[in-house]
């Protein structure tokens, strides 16, 4: 969902579940008691040269909210900028990845919109359905929650040495696995459990994304860098300077909101690196995250422990 909200008027709609407030991932619109609708929408230019990896990668992207809120996907329409000038087919190749991500994760691609454009953009404006009931929020946090990740991080970082022709073919392999992968299959284990905050790892990076997590719930975060899964060759690139703008951007923006115990760069541009398409992350009780994890491994989703939530003493973000 689009963060760019300080000019924005309040809404005063007792059916707007969640709105901007607390800059949670997607608006939630009350129906009746039993049905609330999701609506989110997210593009962006290419990350990878194969025009239906885009699309599925995309696709995933923008779906993504979907999960993050406990709800299930309903229908999508297409929003495609695309140079006149190019090949049409290249155009179609990225429609058709987007629309199978779609068809994977049960939902209806109902149209869309495009525009010519000199760079090509493409994403889904989506909407879902969930029980008001069951809305995961990001700003439920409590003292003693454990953190669970479901995605491995640097897609930013490896995207970057990718587009710098650095990274190997194993690297990009695993790295475009990773960003279409459907956030589905983390978010309906899930949903066994007593989820008290959801929010996925996109463009803010995993302490920017922590950072509206504790303050939306009033706590502080304390991301553990040592139980951190990187893709390959993130450190590698980090270590090289291989690091995208966003990543100072996040940083700048957070600046005063964050303490690094590690006192190590190469570890704060890594945890500010913005991600396509990255994983969920559950705030829930530690004895209930724990069997989450395990029921998550069980069922081949890659997931681990990525820090804990304690009382609000001051500071949003420790990095330790």
């Amino acid at each position: 969902m689009a963060q760019v909200l300080c000019h924005l008027p309040k809404v005063l709609d007792k059916n707007l579940i969640v709105g901007i407030d607390t800059s949670d991932d997607a608006a939630v619109y009350k129906i009746n008691d039993e049905l609330a609708i999701i609506h989110t929408v997210d593009f962006f230019t290419p990350v990878v040269d194969d025009p239906y990896l885009f699309g599925q990668i995309a696709a995933a992207n923008s779906l993504s909210d979907i999960y993050a809120m406990g709800g299930e996907v309903l229908l999508a329409l297409n929003i495609a900028c695309f140079p006149a000038c190019k090949d049409i087919s290249i155009l179609g190749s990225i429609l058709k990845g987007g629309a199978d991500k779609v068809l994977e994760a049960k939902g209806i691609i109902a149209g869309g919109h495009t525009i010519d454009d000199d760079e090509p953009k493409y994403g889904l404006s989506v909407i879902g359905i969930v029980n008001p009931k069951n809305i995961w929020v990001n700003s439920n946090s409590k003292p003693g929650d454990l953190l669970i990740l479901t995605k491995p991080i640097g897609t930013g970082i490896l995207n970057t040495a990718i587009k710098g022709q650095l990274a190997n073919d194993k690297q990009i392999e695993e790295a475009v696995k990773t960003m279409s992968t459907l956030n589905m299959y983390a978010a309906n284990i899930a949903k066994k459990y007593k989820i008290n905050s959801c929010t996925d790892i996109t463009g803010f990076g995993l302490a920017g994304h922590l950072y509206e997590m504790a303050k939306g719930s009033n706590v502080s975060i304390h991301i553990d860098w040592d139980s951190i899964k990187l893709l390959d060759g993130v450190e590698e690139y980090a270590k090289m300077g291989i690091i995208p703008a966003g990543c100072y951007r996040n940083k700048d923006y957070l600046k005063d909101k964050f303490i690094n115990l590690k006192n190590s760069p190469l570890i704060e541009d890594i945890v500010f690196d913005p991600q396509t398409s990255g994983g969920l992350v559950f705030s829930l009780e530690s004895n209930e995250a724990l069997c989450l994890l395990s029921e998550l491994e069980q069922n081949n989703v890659e997931a681990f422990i990525v820090g804990y939530v304690t009382e609000f003493d001051g500071t949003y973000i420790y990095i330790e």
